[in-house]
């Protein structure tokens, strides 16, 4: 099996990790824009050599993990370099633009829309970690534009490093993923913004911050590269979700302000159904 990892950073080289591991005969090619990202992952024996766009004629299967806002430019030459027989899958965190992108394409056919649920707040070859798919959800965007028989290898690939398979279509994984994912990490960053303006009048703040803090700010250490993108991507939704996220924010204010801690408590206690919703979601830290 020849398979050829387009972007081996943290979701592409942990990809190339958990099939060398299934598949220890596979070759596996890596292709980046960063000639030193390329040495880390030959150096850490993620990829076995490095490859370009020559080497997707002959590939089986073709995993794409780089921004979405390159992906879209990519996405229509790397169909136009694949063989007959590959399948092409992306990694993108934002699908209807990239589904549009390629809608007409003569080998439509050969590219399946993929959008891992999986990641840490690390980025590059060093990032990638064995098992990170493991128990998460691999989301699948319009399968049916895909061959039947390339569909095959690439969902035996995904059932084999251990992913539950979803279907939606892209404007409904936009809408969704908008909430759970972009958001969260909307939240992150200005949380981070704003104890870092405050930490210039107080030096100390970070000697009282505790594990709350670390975790909820987690995600504000991720690459301000992938992120700017897909949040121009996915404007709409975001802008949608931000507003409902502000107006609860508002709202909570307003009851402190109030002395209303009686109804702080009760929104603190409807929220706390969380726990049950996010119960037995696996989480992946490094």
């Amino acid at each position: 099996m020849k398979v050829v990892i387009i972007g081996v950073g943290l979701i592409g080289g942990s990809f190339a990790k958990d099939v060398k591991k299934l598949h220890p005969e596979a070759e596996i090619i890596g292709m980046d824009k960063s000639d030193a990202h390329l040495d880390e992952a030959l150096q850490l024996q993620i990829i076995d050599k490095k490859g370009d766009y020559q080497d997707l004629s002959t590939a089986d299967l073709v995993y794409v993990s780089i921004p979405v806002n390159v992906l879209v430019t990519e996405l229509p030459r790397i169909l136009d370099a694949a063989g007959d027989e590959t399948v092409v899958m992306d990694a993108g965190s934002t699908k209807r633009l990239i589904c549009e992108q390629v809608a007409d394409h003569p080998k439509r056919r050969n590219f399946m829309a993929c959008h891992p649920i999986a990641g840490t707040e690390f980025s590059g070859p060093t990032a990638a970690l064995e098992g990170l798919y493991s128990g998460k959800t691999m989301i699948i965007c319009e399968v049916e534009k895909t061959a039947f028989k390339l569909q095959e290898p690439a969902l035996a690939i995904f059932q084999e490093i251990g992913m539950r398979i979803r279907y939606m279509n892209p404007e409904a994984h936009d809408k969704h993923i908008a909430y759970v994912s972009h958001l969260s990490h909307i939240s992150s960053f200005m949380l981070g913004k704003t104890v870092i303006e405050k930490e210039k009048n107080e030096r100390d703040i970070f000697d009282m911050a505790g594990s709350g803090f670390e975790s909820t700010v987690r995600l504000a250490k991720s690459s301000p590269d992938m992120w700017t993108p897909i949040f121009e991507q996915n404007k709409d939704n975001v802008v949608e979700t931000l507003e409902e996220y502000i107006e609860n924010l508002t709202r909570f204010k307003q009851l402190i302000v109030d002395n209303d801690f009686e109804n702080v408590h009760q929104e603190m206690s409807n929220t706390n159904k969380i726990k049950q919703i996010l119960k037995g979601i696996p989480l992946t830290k490094k």
